[in-house]
């Protein structure tokens, strides 16, 4: 049995000094020469015959490695197996004395998790919103769609466009004066009002007759994907060449069949539910942002600091790409490094302590993902890539720890479901517009 000195500990970090008798490394050899013996092979010898002493003269070396190795893993298992210590992340191990003949020494440096107790969450009051589904939304959807289903009527009439026309268009783009990539296109159609194009650009064409030719002033958005653009002012030299309308939309049986369904009364219930989804989504998420922001404001433990700096790393480099590409939201452009550094280091703390927050929970709870609901899950990754199904599912089935990215969110959300359903939780009504405007990611 090994020997366990404490040598430090402050807060979450453990140091102990650790020494298995020479006895325990022997018998740990022995044992694994015994087993090296049952199926070497060698000249003059039937498998599994060779003489211990041949046997230890060729493998000696790797069983006292392997020995060694064993004795370090069983050894700091059982240090922290005794003192009920969960580590956070792997001990590091320093080997100080490992001769032969002698005891082993080494030192172990290990940061653990803190003690997490959950308290009473049926005190937690929390607000959903919610919205009904009305009719004339039902009917916007339905036309909306079977407009784009059809193809738009040519205006033979010399009219003036109106928004929710298509023309059909050539344009040419510069900047400065200056022609730039991307920024030319023949016989494009272009639904006016649907904002497919820079803000103001579709505005201007309101009013526009086939064969007029027109010069369109406008400024790249701050945040405009192609940085070399962002916030510059450019120049559209248009051409119009058609003009058309969206056909009329009866909403009616034989309207619901050419979008698949037996009659109308059915694609209306399917459209309710399918908006009725969306709604039910946001709402919860407005909930589970909510719920969070309050853990985290009860809940205030120290969290390890190797677990806080890995989750700080990986936000940071996104931070770093994000500035690289031009991306970072525009509050953030005024800031330091340092007072970035601050900001997202507290997002990465709070990350941290609610995830062992739900993780404590969930193992106190029994929540668990059923191997159902992970099977279907991946299913659901699989078919975001049409054709590359099956390389999807070997990547998840046979990469370590990649089930894990899959399980993880499942487990999360049934955790914060738990949770909601012990809370007290009240309704308020709001128009689905209101609905609508809410964030509703975390």
């Amino acid at each position: 049995m090994a020997k366990v000195q404490v040598l430090k500990q402050e807060g979450l970090k453990h140091e102990f000094s650790v020494t298995v008798p020479m006895q325990v490394l022997e018998e740990q050899k022995r044992l694994r020469l015994i087993e090296i013996g049952k199926t070497a092979k060698l000249p003059g010898f039937r498998p599994g015959k060779v003489p211990m002493n041949v046997v230890e003269q060729r493998h000696g070396e790797a069983a006292r490695a392997e020995a060694l190795d064993q004795a370090v893993s069983n050894a700091a298992e059982e240090a922290l197996s005794e003192r009920k210590l969960r580590p956070a992340m792997q001990p590091k191990i320093e080997l100080v004395s490992f001769a032969e003949d002698k005891d082993l020494e080494f030192t172990m440096a290990v940061e653990v998790l803190p003690e997490v107790k959950p308290g009473d969450f049926s005190t937690i009051a929390l607000e959903r919103p919610v919205a009904e589904v009305e009719d004339a939304k039902i009917d916007e959807t339905i036309t909306n769609f079977a407009k784009r289903m059809r193809e738009p009527e040519l205006v033979t009439e010399k009219r003036a466009a109106i928004m929710g026309d298509i023309l059909v268009i050539n344009f040419d783009g510069s900047v400065d004066g200056e022609k730039r990539p991307g920024m030319k296109g023949d016989d494009h159609r272009l639904e006016l009002g649907s904002k497919s194009f820079i803000d103001n650009f579709e505005e201007q064409l309101v009013g526009s007759k086939v064969g007029d030719k027109k010069t369109i002033s406008v400024t790249f958005p701050e945040q405009y994907h192609a940085t070399e653009l962002a916030g510059k002012k450019a120049q559209f030299d248009v051409e119009v060449k058609e003009l058309r309308a969206a056909k009329a939309v009866e909403l009616n049986d034989e309207m619901a069949k050419e979008m698949g369904f037996p009659g109308i009364d059915k694609l209306r219930e399917r459209v309710k539910d399918d908006i009725g989804a969306d709604y039910a989504r946001i709402s919860r998420s407005v909930v589970k942002r909510e719920l969070m922001d309050k853990l985290a404001e009860a809940y205030k433990f120290e969290v390890p600091s190797g677990l806080l700096e890995s989750e700080f790393g990986g936000i940071w480099k996104q931070v770093e790409e994000a500035k690289t590409r031009g991306d970072l939201p525009e509050e953030d452009k005024k800031k330091s490094d340092d007072e970035l550094r601050k900001e997202y280091r507290a997002i990465a703390e709070r990350r941290i302590r609610l995830g062992l927050l739900l993780a404590e929970v969930a193992t106190q709870n029994k929540v668990e993902v059923s191997g159902t609901e992970l099977r279907n899950a991946l299913m659901a990754e699989a078919r975001k890539y049409p054709g590359q199904e099956k390389a999807v599912f070997d990547y998840y089935t046979q990469t370590q720890g990649a089930m894990e990215r899959i399980r993880a969110p499942l487990l999360e959300e049934k955790v914060v479901d738990f949770i909601i359903g012990k809370a007290k939780v009240t309704e308020k009504k709001m128009s689905a517009d209101d609905l609508l405007k809410l964030p509703d990611e975390e």
